[in-house]
């Protein structure tokens, strides 16, 4: 769990050295670090690095249990959801609750702006 100091000093950080323009670069480079810890010791953040779990590039907006060859377990691949911002928010906080049956251990971030910083790196990944 990140601690909230963490991300409070980010956001500090980022609003009292970016113009509106870098602010969002800002968020993205943050959430790039945040998804390191938080994240990335079973997802890869590009195409084609294999992971323990599914790749999450262009994770938002794309169907749960949809990555062909992926072995979801049987609640996350009927499960009908997308993945969107909302969420994603959700299955940060708490995605054995939002997903009961998912093999996926508990993630517990619950901090928004973690969040935050994190789904603006996701975004960014869309564009690979």
């Amino acid at each position: 769990m990140t601690h909230p100091l963490f991300a409070a000093g980010l956001l500090a950080f980022a609003a009292t050295t970016a113009t509106a323009d870098g602010f969002d670069q800002i968020k993205t480079d943050a959430g790039r670090a945040l998804f390191d810890k938080e994240c990335h010791r079973c997802h890869a953040d590009t195409s084609t690095d294999p992971s323990y779990g599914p790749t999450l590039v262009g994770v938002i907006g794309r169907p749960a249990g949809s990555i062909e060859g992926y072995d979801y377990s049987e609640a996350l691949a009927v499960s009908g959801i997308v993945w969107t911002r909302p969420a994603l928010r959700a299955w940060m906080a708490d995605n054995t609750g939002f997903m009961p049956g998912t093999r996926m251990r508990h993630v517990g971030i619950s901090d928004a702006t973690v969040q935050d910083f994190i789904l603006a790196y996701l975004a960014s990944l869309d564009t690979e």
